[in-house]
């Protein structure tokens, strides 16, 4: 069996805008880094809902990315996160 090539969509860095540059930085990134990098962010500040862990609980910084919302699931999170990214 062949292996996977990874998606080359995926790979290709973006650049993050001034919101979400605030949680991961500004220097572009493959999405999969940008969305671990969002985890590592997420975690170190005790952003998942501890009853729900889907949940993503919203900080000032995230709350930007967000939309303004106070908490989101993980697959709307990397929704909000495309429309903050430009190719």
């Amino acid at each position: 069996m062949a292996k996977r090539k990874p998606n080359a969509a995926f790979m290709k860095p973006v650049t993050p805008d001034a919101a979400l540059a605030a949680v991961v930085g500004a220097k572009p990134l493959p999405r999969t880094e940008l969305t671990k990098q969002l985890w590592v962010y997420i975690k170190a500040n005790n952003l998942q809902d501890p009853k729900k862990k889907t949940q993503i609980i919203a900080d000032d910084k995230l709350k930007a990315v967000f939309d303004g919302k106070k908490s989101v699931s993980m697959f709307e999170m990397t929704k909000l996160v495309s429309g903050h990214v430009t190719k």
